[in-house]
């Protein structure tokens, strides 16, 4: 395997077979239903969002390895839905009247009741407004997925997978409060998997508040929302299962693949979840839902739709605020590197060959050379690797370390930025 440069949001990709690559995108795709959400606000300047203060007493969690591969599983984009998802919620919906008229409305004095600040309600009633439902026309049909309100304007983030191949005009944004808007690409970023869209037209949404994902901890609860199979408006929970998963979703036409330090969370993501907000108990974004492990099942159909076993993975917010910006601004998104091609070994990242010039040979590392760690962060394989690097940015400063020949080398460099490869 060679190592694969990442970039934060994204252009054209290439997914690998399900068979080669466990990770998938979740995107719905036709056949999906509509509908979508609100926002109020002030219109925000590109790169200035709405920010909370750090949660007290959170412990920022050292990179964890790439766990192996499960058999009999794939890994999904959490983008959309295809016909086939739709048609499963169709078929389950065949229930008898009397079966679906049963639920009682809540009183009234119920639904009126406050929710317990930091609950799951809470937290819904706070982010509902600035989470939108994207439908997109492509050459091979439609499908949709979700996207966050980043300005009171109608600037949305959401993932490279769900407005890729959009035909000319093929955006359209529903809201929180049934209105819907047309919308365009201001950029794409493949290698990170993001892309910003302008909904046409609109003002007064409400901004998602930005939180920090670096004090994200195991076990800490989040709330994942998002449009599955079409269905707009949809709030599920859980925990966060894992921090740092390095995960690979495919690669651009170019070979260079979409990996990122993944946020691991047990909250449903299905198809139509992609570019979806995950967010902390504060509603404040941390992540981005954008792809899913799951276990595909047999029906007398063929393959059936695939959907979540508690295995979803969401793009931490701080790795990828500086490129949104960017982006936003209209300039071409940069990510660092290292100048390296590398293969997985069973103690770190293998080196199989070196770019003349770049950081990685100026530091002395050859061929052959396995690097174990970046900084404090622990390398357990090629994507462990990229992942890593990726969370960094152009021109800053890391500790390298690495084996040769059965003896440890380490050298402080500086990060090169691929807007200048050659």
């Amino acid at each position: 395997m060679t190592e694969r440069p990442t970039s934060q949001y994204g252009g054209p990709q290439t997914p690998r077979p399900a068979g080669d690559n466990p990770f998938q995108q979740a995107t719905a795709g036709p056949g999906s239903t509509d509908s979508v959400h609100p926002a109020t606000g002030a219109a925000t300047p590109p790169g200035q969002y709405p920010v909370t203060a750090p949660p007290p007493q959170r412990r920022p969690s050292g990179r964890a390895g790439l766990a192996a591969a499960v058999l009999a599983t794939s890994l999904l984009v959490g983008g959309g839905a295809g016909f086939g998802g739709a048609a499963l919620w169709h078929a389950t919906q065949d229930e008898p009247a009397s079966a679906s008229q049963s639920a009682p409305a809540s009183p009234a004095s119920e639904a009126d009741t406050p929710a317990p600040e930091g609950s799951v309600e809470s937290v819904a009633q706070k982010v509902l407004p600035s989470v939108v439902k994207i439908d997109v026309a492509t050459a091979q049909g439609g499908g949709s997925g979700s996207g966050i309100v980043l300005t009171a304007d109608g600037t949305i983030l959401t993932n490279n997978h769900v407005v890729e191949g959009a035909e000319e005009g093929g955006l359209r944004v529903s809201f929180d409060d049934g209105t819907t808007a047309d919308a365009t690409v201001l950029g794409t970023d493949p290698l990170t998997d993001t892309a910003v869209i302008k909904a046409e037209g609109v003002s007064g949404l409400t901004p998602a508040t930005i939180g920090k994902s670096a004090n994200l901890g195991v076990g800490e609860s989040v709330v994942a929302i998002g449009s599955p199979f079409g269905l707009d408006a949809t709030v599920t929970s859980g925990i966060v299962s894992a921090l740092d998963r390095p995960v690979n979703v495919g690669s651009d036409d170019q070979g260079n693949s979409t990996t990122y330090p993944a946020i691991q969370t047990d909250a449903a993501i299905n198809p139509g979840n992609s570019g979806g907000p995950l967010v902390d108990m504060t509603g404040a974004v941390v992540g981005i839902n954008s792809s899913i492990r799951s276990a595909a099942s047999p029906s007398p159909y063929g393959q059936s739709e695939a959907g979540s076993i508690g295995l979803g993975f969401a793009i931490p917010i701080d790795e990828v605020m500086p490129i949104v910006d960017q982006m936003a601004a209209g300039e071409t998104p940069t990510h660092a590197r290292l100048g390296l091609r590398v293969t997985d070994a069973e103690d770190g990242a293998q080196i199989a060959g070196v770019s003349d010039g770049s950081t990685a040979a100026d530091a002395g590392i050859r061929a052959g050379d396995v690097i174990t760690s970046i900084d404090d962060h622990r390398i357990t394989g090629a994507d462990s690797l990229v992942a890593t690097i990726r969370s960094y940015r152009p021109g800053d400063k890391v500790e390298i370390t690495w084996t040769r020949d059965g003896q440890t080398k380490q050298a402080t460099v500086t990060l090169d930025s691929d807007a200048t490869q050659g």
